[in-house]
């Protein structure tokens, strides 16, 4: 497979969010300004689907301002977010950052992230209990249009068949190869649209590479069917 794989043209970045776009449409960027929703959404994805997060999260928003976190009853957090997994696990943490981001901050106004520079906000969100670089990420690219590039599951395997980044490249390093090697303007549909093609055609079991666009460009896809053409858009 090394050898048939090799002499693959790696498709640039412009081109894959291009055809992926005919397929699945266009992202258009509209952060919404909502720092402290974005991170406890987040916080309630993990691990789920997105039905049920959302689901938890506006059990959650409908019952307590975030301030009335400070005082609520981590019991009642946790029934009210378990239909989104992990309960007993997401409660406390809810709590712990509703704590540290009152005790450091003053507010939960998180949107003077907007205009720290990108490290130094990527960094204060890094340092609230439970938050990694994929969900400072989301919090800065989703409410306030910062570029920084979530790498989920999907984003993680479409860049690594498609050969943006290395074999045996964890989803941190991913996040910093792929945010240096994208325009700033490509993040978000970037982003999006490998989501996208990773849960319909680019699938972690059964890839459809067959009906794939890319599949002319993807060494993991030709691999797999050597010299065949991808199927029309």
């Amino acid at each position: 497979m090394a050898s048939r794989t090799a002499k693959v043209p790696r498709l640039s970045s412009v081109v894959v969010r291009e055809r992926l776009a005919v397929i699945y449409g266009s992202p258009i960027w509209r952060p919404h300004g909502d720092g402290m929703a974005e991170l406890l959404l987040t916080i309630l994805s993990q691990n789920t689907s997105d039905t049920n997060s959302g689901r938890a999260f506006m059990r959650l928003h409908e019952r307590f301002s975030w301030e009335g976190l400070l005082a609520a009853d981590p019991v009642l957090i946790e029934d009210l977010i378990r239909v989104g997994g992990l309960a007993k696990i997401k409660a406390p943490r809810i709590k712990e950052i509703a704590r540290e981001v009152w005790e450091r901050y003053g507010s939960f106004d998180l949107s003077f992230l907007k205009n720290l520079p990108l490290e130094d906000a990527r960094a204060w969100l890094e340092r609230l209990p439970g938050v990694g670089p994929k969900t400072a990420a989301c919090v800065l690219m989703f409410a306030f249009g910062r570029p920084a590039l979530p790498v989920d599951t999907h984003v993680h395997r479409v860049a690594l068949r498609l050969g943006f980044i290395a074999p045996g490249t964890d989803a941190i390093h991913a996040q910093k190869l792929l945010e240096a090697a994208l325009d700033r303007k490509e993040i978000y549909p970037f982003h999006i649209l490998l989501i996208r093609h990773g849960r319909r055609l680019c699938r972690a079991q059964r890839p459809i590479c067959s009906r794939c666009p890319l599949l002319d460009g993807c060494p993991y896809g030709q691999g797999v069917f050597g010299s065949a053409t991808p199927a029309a858009p």
